[in-house]
């Protein structure tokens, strides 16, 4: 039983890392090369304070991990398996999204 809490524990912590929209481009930038935040920032178009504060979500959620450069800190995703994790499941998505067999899909307002 303590497999599937974990593995629910998981899934959860991912789940709530995605649900935000700043949060995703923030592990889609990490799954392309590590960042410092001020780098971060500017690219995303938001400011370093509400970056910090989903950085801060994403290290408790176990996603990104910050590494000290000089004076400096890096942050970079926790696993490389988090970028291929983050492809597969945006290709699983998309093509589900697309996918247009089910019959009832606009009477019921599903798929």
């Amino acid at each position: 039983m303590l497999t599937i809490a974990t593995d629910i524990d998981a899934l959860a912590r991912f789940g709530r890392a995605l649900a935000d929209p700043i949060r995703c481009r923030v592990l889609l930038a990490l799954r392309d090369a590590p960042a410092h935040p001020a780098d971060l920032a500017e690219a995303l178009g938001i400011s370093r304070t509400r970056l910090s504060n989903h950085l801060a979500c994403l290290r408790d959620c176990g996603l990104v991990v910050a590494v000290p450069v000089g004076r400096r800190v890096r942050y970079e995703l926790a696993d490389a398996r988090l970028g291929h994790a983050l492809d597969d499941l945006r290709s699983a998505v998309l093509a589900v999204e697309a996918d247009t067999t089910c019959a009832d899909a606009e009477e019921k307002g599903c798929c």
